[in-house]
């Protein structure tokens, strides 16, 4: 179950990269930073689900630094 869980989760975060590289949505934008949160935070619990603890840092800081690029306030 944790693979198809952490599948999910690095699909999203693969999602984001691609659709910013193509030029789709901005690395600035919340579309952006909301789809790495998610995916990051799944990521995490299926590393968490495997005792893997490397990667449960690695995305949960992941996690923590798109949320904190949700929360800043938005240039008007």
């Amino acid at each position: 179950m944790s693979e198809i869980i952490g599948s999910v989760g690095v699909a999203i975060l693969l999602g984001a990269f691609f659709l910013n590289l193509f030029g789709k949505i901005g690395a600035d934008s919340r579309t952006y930073q909301m789809l790495n949160a998610i995916g990051a935070a799944i990521s995490c619990y299926a590393s968490w689900m495997i005792g893997f603890a490397p990667f449960v840092v690695l995305e949960a800081t992941w996690c923590a630094v798109a949320l904190i690029a949700l929360a800043r306030p938005r240039p008007t």
